[in-house]
């Protein structure tokens, strides 16, 4: 039983036979076809995005596996608010961010954010935000940040 991975990073939904993956998914006599709608059908959601995928090939019965891996919290604030990158400088605000919004992201991201909570996935989010110098509900980031950890937010984070 031979095993082989490919790591790629691929357009969320957009993958093709071209390379990465095509050179090295061929030699191996895998129906790459099949592999590439695996890889956009689990990336649809990802659209415009550059999202971290692991296909497994099992090159003696010709059955494989993919894994999607999550793209970088920012880049998923960046699509989530319509700017085309966080602010270059302390005084300016890249955009402004919902708390539906940051609770969208966590529960997009759950796996990745390693946290039992939305909470805490919030705060990570949040984290990311101040970075970037986005504001959340007209608020800075940080200030949203204390919020949560005094429970003004908690009614939003009941599952």
């Amino acid at each position: 039983m031979a095993k082989q991975t490919i790591n790629a990073l691929v357009s969320g939904g957009k993958a093709s036979a071209g390379p990465p993956l095509g050179p090295a998914i061929g030699p191996t006599g895998i129906n790459i076809q099949k592999v590439i709608s695996a890889i956009n059908e689990k990336t649809k959601e990802f659209t415009g995005i550059q999202v971290p995928v692991k296909v497994i090939l099992d090159t003696s019965t010709k059955e494989f596996d993919v894994e999607v891996g999550s793209p970088p919290t920012s880049a998923l604030i960046i699509k989530e608010i319509g700017i085309e990158k966080g602010a270059g400088n302390r005084e300016a605000v890249a955009g402004d961010i919902s708390m539906e919004q940051v609770i969208k992201l966590v529960k997009m991201k759950r796996d990745a954010l390693n946290t039992g909570s939305l909470k805490s996935g919030a705060l990570q989010v949040l984290g990311t935000c101040v970075s970037m110098n986005v504001t959340c509900n007209g608020k800075s980031a940080k200030a949203v940040i204390e919020e949560i950890n005094q429970g003004v937010h908690d009614k939003l984070f009941r599952e």
